[in-house]
């Protein structure tokens, strides 16, 4: 009786040590992203409020985003009429310099 015990405590001991302790890619992104949560999560705490502040993050990142990509858009526009201009003022000077 007492080596059942001692092997289902072993046994116990083995599935709780290959569930915890096989390191997954997923969890290796989540390390690299935030230390603090990937050791949270495998110790199993699930976060019990800011739904409403990570869900307002989660819209003002995505507006930020969205101003990013517009004043990238404004500054490749605002480059081709730079170099347009320049052209023309090229243009203009060897018209006027073979007159």
């Amino acid at each position: 009786m007492s080596y059942y015990l001692a092997v289902s405590s072993t046994k116990t001991f083995m599935e709780k040590r290959e569930r915890r302790d096989f390191v997954r890619a997923s969890g290796m992104s989540e390390y690299t992203f935030c230390a603090r949560a990937w050791w949270l999560r495998r110790e199993g705490v699930t976060p019990t409020r800011g739904g409403e502040a990570r869900a307002a993050g989660t819209r003002w990142h995505e507006q930020h985003g969205r101003s990013v990509e517009r004043a990238r858009r404004l500054r490749r526009v605002s480059a081709l009429c730079i170099y347009t201009a320049l052209a023309v003022a090229v243009v203009l000077f060897l018209l006027w310099w073979r007159g």
